[in-house]
C-alpha cells in the first residue's frame, strides 16, 4: 500500500454554453445601471462614449481570452500577480473585493428599483436580501448555481426581445446624437465622463476564474464563451443607448441633467426629480415600456411589458448580488489558504461553506448600503475596483517572461495595462470617496496581514515543530509494516489530542490507523484558481502530518488519506469501508441542536449508514 492515499471528484464539466449565460449573469447586468448613468451625465452625447467603451470592451475580452489560455487552472488578478509577488497579489485580490462588495450592493439597490419597490424600502429590502442570500448560503444550497444560469438565459431573451422593440426607435435615436453640450465639452471633462460609463467592463474578470472547471482545451472553451457575449453586451448596449435618445422625455433634454441639477444646482443625487432617477436607475424597464407602446400602440402593453422586464432584470440582479458574495467568499478563502489572511477564513462548516467568510461578505455591503444607497455614488465606487484589478492581472500577464505569450500578444498587453493604469490613475485624483474607500481596504487587508504573518510566527515557534523535511515528507513515508490480519482504524478526526487518541487505540490492539482529510469543493464553483492539492494545502498537511509524526514515534503503521470532493459524510463512508476498518473515529460536534437540525450532520449521516461490523467512536473536541 503506498504511503498517501489522494483523490478527486471534480472533473472539468463547464461547457462554453454553460458558461457564456454565467459571464453573462456577471457582464451583462453593467447594462442595467451603465446606460442611464451614461445618459444622465452626457446626455444625447451617450451613444458616442458607449461606442468608445465598445472598443475598450473588445481590447479587454481579448486580454482575457489571452490570460484565460495562460492560466487554464484559474487566472483571476489573484493568481496572476501571485507570480509576480504575494503582496500584489494580496492588493489586487482586494481591489477585486471592493469590486464584488459593491457589485452585490449596487446589484441590490438597482434589483429592487427595478422591481418597483418605493424607495423608501429600497435599502431595507436590499439589506434583508443580502442577509438572506447569506442565509440560503450558509445551507450550502446547491441550486443557486443552476437559478442564476436560468435567470441569465431568460435574461438574455428579454434584452433580445426589448432590442428587437427599440429597432423602430433608432432612426430617430441617430438624429438627436450630439457631440455633447458646451458644459460637458472641454477635454478633461470628455476624458472623466468616459472613465464614468467604464462600468461596462464589470464582471468580466469572473470569467478567468472559471477556467479551473472548463472543459479542455480550455483556450477554446473560453473564447466561446467571451466572444459571443462580448458581441451581445457590445451590439445591444449601442442599440439600447440610442434608443434611450429616442424616449420622449429624454429627446428635448440638451444641457445634462447631472449638469443641470447637481453641479448648477448642487442637489445630492438623491434629491434630483423622480422621473430623471427614474431612467437613471431603471432605463432598461423604461426602454422596454416605451418600445412596447409604440409597436403595439396600447399603453397597457407597454406597462405590462415593463413590469415583466423588471421582474426578469431584477431577479438577474439579485443573482448577481448572490454571485458577488460567493465570490467574496471565494476570495478570502484563497488569501485565507496561502496564509495571508487568518486561518478562520478557512473554517468550514457542515454544509461545506466558510461560514465566517460567508458572515464577513454579507456585513462588508449591507453596511455600505448603510452610508451610501445611491445609485450614482456606488457606481463611483465601483469603477475603482474593478478598473484596479483588471490593470493589475493584465499588467502582471505583460510583465511575467514565464507567461507562454507572443511578442505582440505581450506588447497589445503592455498598451491595454498602461492605458488601464491611466483609467485608474484618474479615478483616485478624481473621486475622492472612490480612492478612500480602495485605500482604506487595501490598507486594512494589509494590516491585517501583517498581524496574521506575525502572530503565526510566534504559534510556529509554541506549536509541534514541523519535521526537518517537512510534513510532505512524513505523508509521503512508506508505512510500517502491518500484519496482514491486523486490524484497521479510520480517523475522521482534525486535532492533536484526537490523533494521539487514535494513535494510542491502534497501539494497544496492534491496528494500522488510516487518517482522512477531505477538503470540499462546493466553493469551488466560484473560487480563482485551481482544484486544491494536498501540496498547497497547509491546514491539511499539519493536521495528517501531525498523526503521522506521532503514528511513526509509536511505530504505528499508519495512511494518509486527502481527498476532495463535494460530500464529507459520503467519503468518510466510503474509505472506511474500502479499506476494511472495523473502527471509525470522529470528532463529536458542538453545534446546537437547532444548527443540526437546519444543516444536517456529518456524525449522525456517518452513523446512520455505517455498515454493520464496524464500530463508531465519538469524541468531544478539545
Amino acid at each position: 500500500m503506498s504511503a498517501l492515499v489522494t483523490g478527486s471528484k471534480r472533473p472539468r464539466e463547464l461547457s462554453w454554453y454553460h458558461a457564456g449565460p454565467l459571464l453573462f449573469g456577471d457582464w451583462g447586468t453593467s447594462r442595467l445601471y451603465v446606460l442611464g448613468l451614461a445618459f444622465y451625465y452626457t446626455g444625447h452625447a451617450s451613444p458616442l462614449y458607449l461606442a468608445a467603451m465598445s472598443v475598450v470592451m473588445i481590447a479587454v475580452a481579448w486580454a482575457y481570452s489571452v490570460i484565460c489560455r495562460v492560466f487554464p487552472d484559474g487566472g483571476g488578478v489573484y493568481a496572476a500577480a501571485r507570480q509576480l509577488s504575494p503582496t500584489l497579489s494580496v492588493i489586487g485580490a482586494t481591489l477585486l473585493l471592493c469590486d464584488y462588495i459593491v457589485t452585490a450592493s449596487l446589484s441590490a439597490i438597482e434589483g429592487f428599483h427595478y422591481l418597483g419597490a418605493h424607495e423608501s424600502w429600497v435599502v431595507p429590502l436590499s439589506i434583508a436580501c443580502i442577509l438572506l442570500i447569506g442565509v440560503v448560503n450558509w445551507l450550502g444550497a446547491r441550486s443557486a448555481g443552476r437559478f442564476a444560469l436560468v435567470i441569465a438565459v431568460v435574461a438574455i431573451g428579454m434584452s433580445a426581445l426589448v432590442a428587437l422593440l427599440c429597432l423602430p426607435l433608432l432612426k430617430e435615436g441617430i438624429e438627436t446624437i450630439s457631440t455633447g453640450h458646451s458644459s460637458i465639452s472641454d477635454p478633461w471633462t470628455r476624458w472623466e465622463n468616459f472613465i464614468r460609463v467604464i462600468l461596462a467592463l464589470s464582471g468580466l474578470e469572473a470569467v478567468a476564474n472559471m477556467t479551473g472547471l472548463m472543459k479542455q482545451p480550455v483556450a477554446r472553451t473560453s473564447k466561446f464563451t467571451i466572444f459571443p457575449v462580448l458581441v451581445e453586451v457590445v451590439a445591444l448596449n449601442l442599440i439600447f443607448g440610442i434608443a434611450l435618445n429616442a424616449l420622449p422625455a429624454l429627446k428635448p433634454v440638451d444641457k445634462p441633467h447631472y449638469v443641470q441639477y447637481e453641479v448648477e444646482q448642487g442637489l445630492k443625487p438623491e434629491q434630483v426629480p423622480d422621473e430623471i432617477q427614474a431612467y437613471r436607475n431603471t432605463a432598461m424597464k423604461e426602454l422596454a415600456s416605451h418600445a412596447t407602446t409604440e409597436a403595439t400602440g396600447s399603453p397597457t402593453a407597454g406597462r405590462v411589458m415593463g413590469i415583466v422586464a423588471g421582474i426578469i432584470f431584477g431577479l438577474l440582479l439579485i443573482s448577481a448580488v448572490n454571485t458577488a458574495i460567493m465570490a467574496m467568499v471565494a476570495v478570502q478563502y484563497s488569501m485565507a489558504m496561502d496564509r495571508e489572511l487568518p486561518g478562520g477564513l478557512t473554517k468550514l462548516n457542515y454544509s461545506g461553506v466558510p461560514w465566517i467568510a460567508l458572515i464577513l461578505a454579507c456585513i462588508a455591503p449591507g453596511v455600505l448600503l448603510l452610508f451610501e444607497a445611491d445609485v450614482k455614488s456606488l457606481g463611483e465606487l465601483y469603477a475603482i475596483g474593478v478598473v484596479g484589478a483588471i490593470t493589475i492581472n493584465v499588467l502582471s500577464c505583460a510583465i511575467n517572461r514565464a507567461a507562454p505569450i507572443g511578442l505582440w500578444e505581450r506588447r497589445g498587453m503592455w498598451v491595454l495595462g498602461v492605458f488601464m493604469a491611466g483609467v485608474f490613475v484618474t479615478i483616485c485624483i478624481a473621486k475622492h470617496n472612490a480612492f478612500i474607500f480602495a485605500t482604506a481596504m487595501v490598507g486594512g487587508v494589509l494590516v491585517v496581514r501583517f498581524m496574521v504573518n506575525t502572530r503565526r510566527r510566534m504559534v510556529e515557534a509554541r506549536a509541534l515543530p514541523v519535521p526537518a523535511m517537512g510534513w510532505m515528507a512524513e505523508l509521503t513515508r512508506e508505512p510500517t509494516a502491518a500484519k496482514a490480519d491486523a486490524p484497521r482504524i479510520m480517523l475522521a478526526a482534525r486535532g492533536r489530542a484526537q490523533s494521539e487518541y487514535a494513535v494510542n487505540m491502534a497501539k494497544q490492539r496492534g491496528a494500522m490507523l488510516f487518517a482522512i482529510y477531505v477538503r470540499t469543493l462546493r466553493l469551488l464553483d466560484v473560487q480563482p484558481g485551481q482544484i486544491p492539492q494536498l501540496a498547497d494545502d497547509p491546514s491539511a498537511q499539519e493536521a495528517l502530518g501531525t498523526t503521522a509524526v506521532l503514528a511513526h514515534q509509536a511505530g504505528v503503521p499508519f495512511v494518509p488519506i486527502y481527498v476532495t470532493a463535494t460530500d464529507i459524510a459520503e467519503e468518510i463512508l466510503d474509505y472506511t469501508v474500502t479499506f476494511g476498518c472495523d473502527t471509525l473515529i470522529m470528532g463529536k460536534t458542538k453545534r446546537s441542536l437547532f444548527a443540526r437540525k437546519l444543516e444536517g450532520d456529518v456524525v449522525t449521516r456517518v452513523a446512520e449508514l455505517l455498515p454493520e461490523g464496524v464500530s463508531l467512536r465519538s469524541r468531544e473536541a478539545p
